[in-house]
């Protein structure tokens, strides 16, 4: 059996509904779904008198059930069999043990006002509620994705953490909220209550009390997504500077408890930013939400497991750098998604966004992500097999390296053009280009760089032919990866060694090399995965120095 719960419409059913013809699928809708292909619906009604007065007496006890079971009949009944108006109306009791069941009875009859059964019900208990609780409960209608926690509640209302936790314990004791069962206090707002809450709100504040509780709840969202960054830097005395300046309740007290939290309130903090991109009027927070939580992923997730909420992220910070006409902020989203892109196999997708940030890089004169889009552009005529105009696009950026000297990005690039000659059979050119590279590392001090790098050009020199000068590069290479203490690129050339002097005819050798590289691998701890993976390419979402 499938239950969809809070179903939109028929279309939205239509796409969960599975082929196997043995499944029953329930779903609760706010209408019929009709128009569904292959599938005859069969609408079922509310709960029947009996089951709605079991219901009832959950929250009322059975002693009031008891001495009048007209009075909780006719209450079932005028809830129309819905469980969540009975839920309702059941919490409503239950907050006023003095009162009988009769007495919400009549004043649902007596005063039986406008709309829809649960409307009705739930104006009743927010008029029932102290004022702080009311006010409270209407601001939850702009909880993101309806889920609301103590931090949320809070900056809604300007209250204390602690207080708001009180109070939503309190609704989720009366069938107002449904407690999301987890490690951090979380709850949602039943789906049924959406649009009534949204119109208590609507009625009780102005447009601008709104628009500031929701500046205040996004505030808040983008301090805890710092600390929650901000702990993972352990090494950096910066970072537990910024830490200790946050207020105590906005700090995590270690880096799991920050992953924890970022894991549960994921589907809120999405929901929070395309709310805060659709609203318009709040960019400069929005922006600011989704840097934080773009870090805040890459931290604790890593880019590649985080790459499907990334791209969604990126697209959002386009949407508000494109209505704003922010072209640095839009050359940033730009490569980012062309990233992501490439990293799925959509290449000439890719191809056309690094295209798009290079425009928007030199309209905004960031030299930075002009240099990344030419390098970007490179790589993905490298990807599609487009040798030469993979080499013209790195030495364009290369040239820019040059003019800026910026020599490890330079040296950097060589290696890539000489990668591209070197799939181009040009091994003479590469052999240049990667030279150029060793030599560019050598000048900079990156050891673990120089060996990489030393490694490739014996690897061309071999495919030249040249195996006396490989083998004579991948010994200098392997001495260079020891003092870099790169133990798989040392077992790797150890395994090139072998293979060369192998092909040369001298299996001892071959033999030495290759026990040598075994002996290696096997006494290297196996790398562990805890770590998340960070993406060093990856464009930050930068805003002006006034906005941090």
């Amino acid at each position: 059996m499938l239950l969809l719960d809070d179903a939109a419409d028929a279309e939205q059913v239509d796409a969960l509904l599975p082929d196997n013809p043995d499944c029953l699928a329930v779903a609760v809708s706010s209408g019929p779904l009709t128009g569904i292909a292959d599938v005859r619906p069969c609408t079922l009604g509310g709960l029947d008198t009996k089951s709605g007065v079991e219901l009832l007496s959950r929250f009322t006890g059975s002693v009031r059930i008891t001495v009048d079971p007209r009075a909780a009949e006719r209450l079932a009944e005028q809830c129309q069999g819905q469980p969540a108006a009975l839920v309702l109306a059941g919490g409503w009791l239950a907050a006023r043990p003095k009162a009988a069941v009769a007495d919400l009875a009549k004043q649902l009859h007596t005063d039986p006002g406008a709309g829809p059964v649960i409307a009705r019900l739930l104006r009743l208990v927010h008029d029932a509620l102290p004022q702080t609780a009311a006010r409270t409960l209407r601001l939850l209608a702009l909880a993101p994705a309806g889920l609301a926690d103590p931090h949320t509640a809070a900056a809604l209302t300007g209250c204390s953490v602690e207080a708001a936790h009180t109070t939503l314990d309190d609704f989720a004791a009366h069938g107002l909220l449904h407690s999301v069962g987890s490690s951090l206090p979380q709850y949602r707002v039943p789906g049924c209550l959406h649009r009534e809450l949204r119109r208590l709100a609507e009625d009780h504040e102005r447009p601008a009390e709104l628009q500031l509780a929701r500046a205040r709840m996004l505030e808040r969202t983008v301090r805890l997504l710092q600390s929650c960054r901000a702990v993972t830097e352990t090494d950096s005395p910066e970072a537990r500077q910024k830490l200790l300046a946050l207020p105590r309740p906005l700090r995590f007290p270690t880096p799991r408890a920050a992953a924890d939290w970022l894991r549960l309130r994921r589907p809120a903090l999405l929901a929070a930013a395309r709310l805060a991109v659709a609203d318009g009027e709040l960019d400069t927070l929005a922006r600011r939400l989704m840097s934080q939580l773009v870090r805040a992923l890459v931290a604790h997730i890593g880019t590649r497991a985080a790459a499907s909420d990334l791209y969604d992220i990126h697209n959002l910070v386009l949407d508000v750098a494109e209505r704003r006409d922010l072209p640095r902020e839009r050359a940033a989203a730009l490569l980012n998604l062309g990233d992501l892109d490439a990293r799925t196999g959509r290449t000439t997708e890719a191809l056309a966004r690094y295209r798009a940030a290079l425009d928007a890089g030199r309209e905004a004169n960031d030299p930075y992500a002009t240099g990344r889009a030419m390098e970007s552009v490179g790589g993905a005529h490298l990807e599609l097999g487009d040798y030469d105009r993979a080499a013209d696009w790195f030495g364009r950026a290369l040239a820019e390296r040059l003019a800026r000297d910026e020599r490890p990005e330079a040296a950097r690039l060589y290696g890539r053009i000489g990668a591209a000659h070197t799939y181009a059979g040009r091994y003479g050119e590469a052999m240049r280009d990667w030279r150029a590279a060793v030599a560019g590392h050598r000048r900079d001090g990156d050891v673990a760089a120089q060996a990489r790098a030393l490694s490739e050009l014996g690897r061309v020199q071999e495919y030249a032919g040249r195996l006396e000068e490989s083998l004579r590069t991948c010994r200098e290479a392997v001495e260079w990866a020891r003092r870099a203490e790169d133990t798989r690129l040392q077992a790797a050339l150890h395994l090139r060694l072998a293979d060369s002097y192998a092909r040369l005819g001298d299996p001892a050798s071959a033999a030495l090399h290759r026990s040598t590289a075994e002996r290696m691998l096997a006494e290297e701890a196996p790398e562990g995965d805890s770590e998340p993976e960070h993406d060093a390419n990856a464009c930050e979402i930068r805003t002006t120095p006034a906005e941090d």
